[in-house]
């Protein structure tokens, strides 16, 4: 590697991990706003059903969609491991580690979201269900992905506050974002307690993760627009 090379290494990899984010960002809205919180109806196990097998190929996309966001989720952390490492490679492989474990719950639980389309399927050993049995147990396993995705943010949240924590001190960015993203950790964590000790208080869960958008979208425009703030020497991956 040239010096010249290795004095920019640190911007490309800002850069890189700025257009990941934005793929994270957008594949995963798309499939969660876009399909699934318009296709299934809580409580409606007929009228989800319906949803699924009317915009079948669009159910199908929103999971090849959510797919693709958790590949580029590891990718996007491998390659902000690489950027912070230099500022303190323990924390960084920690939170490389959360995000590891983070999408290997997102991937096994897809199932449960695939799972409705062989419910509602022809397949001939499900002829023993009754229709309305197979609708009941399609909406159970979209209520199951639904608890799955929460248990999963308690990772995805995990992963901000050490990754914010070398953000803060690296100089690299401004140290308002660190504190953003160290603070969107506990507005990740905040829904799980809420579905599973206080269900019926679901409604406060919502602010911490308006803090959590706000800091990941604000971090991402950073990395592609602004990228690192100061050189410093190479960056291996």
């Amino acid at each position: 590697m040239t010096n010249q090379a290795a004095a920019t290494s640190p911007q490309k990899y800002a850069r890189i991990a700025g257009l990941l984010y934005v793929v994270v960002i957008v594949t995963g809205a798309f499939a969660h706003f876009s399909v699934r919180s318009k296709l299934i109806m809580p409580g409606d196990s007929a009228s989800t059903a319906a949803n699924i097998m009317t915009s079948e190929w669009l159910f199908r996309l929103s999971i090849a969609s959510d797919l693709i966001a958790t590949l580029c989720y590891f990718l996007l952390a491998f390659v902000l491991y690489s950027l912070l490492k230099p500022v303190g490679k323990n924390i960084a492989l920690l939170f490389l580690l959360v995000v590891t474990i983070s999408s290997a719950i997102f991937c096994l639980n897809f199932l449960n979201q695939f799972a409705p389309l062989l419910l509602l399927g022809d397949a001939g050993y499900l002829s023993a269900l009754d229709q309305t049995e197979r609708q009941a147990l399609a909406l159970f396993f979209l209520d199951m992905h639904g608890y799955g995705y929460v248990i999963a943010n308690v990772f995805f949240g995990g992963w901000l506050f050490p990754m914010g924590y070398l953000v803060f001190k690296s100089g690299f960015f401004p140290k308002s974002l660190g504190v953003l993203l160290m603070l969107a950790a506990f507005g990740y964590l905040i829904p799980f307690f809420t579905a599973f000790l206080f269900p019926n208080y679901e409604v406060v869960a919502y602010p911490g993760l308006v803090v959590a958008v706000i800091a990941e979208v604000s971090f991402c425009l950073w990395l592609l627009i602004k990228g690192v703030k100061v050189q410093v020497g190479p960056v291996g991956v």
